[in-house]
């Protein structure tokens, strides 16, 4: 008897998904407001806003939100869409 090999077109299960995807909603999270803190001290600089000493900008926490929800929804979607997607063909060999 011969033990089959496991389908690689089979999709990661349902709780797997799941998993990762919470795991990269804190990943996004903190990239993406760490980028819109950076986003505000280019916006700060190019409209000449006023100086706040201690921190990157006067409004970085608005910044730090929008990013932040925007690597929260955006991250995890791109990892499990990668996940469930079906593995390239395999080029052929000369």
């Amino acid at each position: 008897m011969t033990a089959s090999p496991p389908s690689a077109l089979t999709p990661p299960s349902l709780v797997r998904q799941v998993a990762i995807g919470c795991f990269m909603t804190w990943i996004g999270a903190f990239s993406g407001g760490m980028i819109g803190v950076l986003v505000s001290k280019g916006v700060a600089f190019f409209t000449k806003a006023p100086r706040c000493d201690g921190i990157p900008t006067c409004d970085w926490y608005i910044y730090a939100g929008v990013g932040a929800a925007i690597g929260a929804l955006s991250l995890p979607w791109l990892v499990v869409s990668a996940l469930r997607r079906a593995p390239a063909p395999a080029a052929p060999k000369s």
